[in-house]
């Protein structure tokens, strides 16, 4: 029956050409996109173009102008990153080597003197390979928060910003922008950044969402880049109501948001957190949390509207984090927990097979200490990784329900 639900809002939606058709919720956009049938959206791949057609047409229905180079896409042609989240290598030149992939760019035009820019990437990771953390074959991926999550709220943002009121925040213009290619290395974003469709002198901030479709119990929210101009860190914070925030000052991480800042265009990037679903098959619809997504979608357009009255804000880089981060040869096998703000680096996730799994570690401990090294927080976590060499044994203390353990480690 879901299925067959999910299947006649598609048909629905793109059947629809000429009558606006009734509000699409995010659940609906979430489970269209992160639907078997387009089986990850892999960038370049043939079910990644029919994810964009949908948010094309979404673009369309909500009213908005189209603002690629070929009505709502933005075709460019690239050779594949090896490396995720690494710059990516563009050519004008198809090949053996190449892949075409597309943003999708829509525009509110408010006749205002500046936009904002919204965004959001739709690809994901296909059947597995590179990135992926399953180690059990090839598999659909779909990315329903990773993220889907993040196109369902922008498409919500748009709707929402788009509605004719007196009360609504007019001073900007909005570009909406759905990205292509962030998996493979923020693509889409570097290349609008360097092939714009708009005067990036007149983009006032950019929001960038990504893995927003798993708020927790607590209500923990990570906003990155609050450092990026003098006004966002007091905006931030005075409208988080019942968010617990936790602040990143730095641009530069690793999404959208960075191709922007590095084109000193002020940046927020919002994000609910790891989980052990995360790069996984197991990133499906019924584990997101929509009401948690309404509080940040939410959250967001009252940051909108309290920088409306803004003038355009100023660039104000900060320090960037990947210059300082250690090199390591050896790892620990986990996944962070990078909402936590406790002392220690808490453990959201451990891998298979890995050092970790291997001396007891378990999701919930927190690592205080590495042999001689204390460790306070994320980066003292990785600088104790880096004193580390491979088949080298070392004792971690870890608290566990708020008791110290120690447990032999052997890298």
């Amino acid at each position: 029956m879901r299925a067959i639900l999910v299947i006649f809002l598609a048909i629905l939606v793109f059947s629809c050409k000429e009558t606006k058709v009734k509000p699409i919720t995010m659940k609906e956009d979430v489970s269209i996109l992160a639907n078997d049938s387009l089986k990850g959206r892999k960038t370049g791949s043939a079910d990644e173009k029919k994810a964009a057609e949908y948010i094309a047409k979404r673009f369309a229905d909500i009213g908005l102008q189209p603002k690629g180079t070929n009505g709502y896409f933005q075709k460019f042609t690239f050779k594949a990153s090896k490396n995720p989240h690494q710059e990516a290598e563009f050519t004008s030149e198809k090949g053996d080597s190449t892949k075409t992939a597309e943003n999708v760019i829509a525009y509110l035009d408010n006749k205002a003197e500046n936009t904002v820019v919204i965004g959001a990437h739709y690809d994901h990771l296909g059947m597995g390979g590179e990135g992926s953390l399953y180690r059990e074959g090839e598999a659909i991926h779909n990315g329903a928060d990773d993220n889907a999550s993040g196109v369902a709220m922008m498409l919500h943002l748009a709707d929402s910003l788009r509605f004719d009121s007196a009360l609504q925040p007019k001073k900007n213009n909005y570009l909406f922008i759905a990205f292509s290619g962030e998996e493979e290395g923020l693509l889409g974003s570097n290349y609008f950044v360097k092939n714009p469709t708009i005067d990036t002198k007149k983009i006032t901030y950019m929001l960038n969402m990504d893995m927003v479709g798993r708020l927790n119990a607590e209500k923990n929210l990570a906003v990155y880049g609050l450092g990026t101009s003098p006004i966002l860190k007091q905006t931030v914070l005075a409208n988080a109501g019942n968010l617990k925030i936790t602040e990143n000052e730095s641009g530069v991480g690793p999404s959208d948001h960075t191709s922007f800042y590095l084109a000193d265009i002020p940046v927020l990037h919002f994000f609910t957190g790891q989980h052990e679903d995360y790069h996984k098959p197991s990133d499906d619809t019924e584990k997101v949390n929509f009401e948690g997504m309404k509080a940040v979608s939410n959250y967001i357009f009252s940051i909108i509207k309290d920088l409306d009255n803004q003038p355009k804000l100023p660039f104000r880089k900060t320090k960037n984090e990947s210059e300082v981060v250690p090199e390591f040869k050896v790892t620990l096998g986990v996944v962070p927990d990078y909402l936590f703000s406790g002392k220690g680096m808490r453990i959201d996730g451990v891998s298979e097979d890995k050092p970790a799994q291997k001396a007891g570690l378990q999701k919930g401990d927190v690592v205080v200490k590495m042999g001689d090294f204390e460790v306070t927080d994320m980066m003292s976590y990785m600088k104790s990784l880096s004193k580390f060499e491979k088949g080298q044994t070392t004792l971690v203390t870890i608290k566990r329900n708020e008791e110290l353990k120690e447990v032999e480690v052997t890298f």
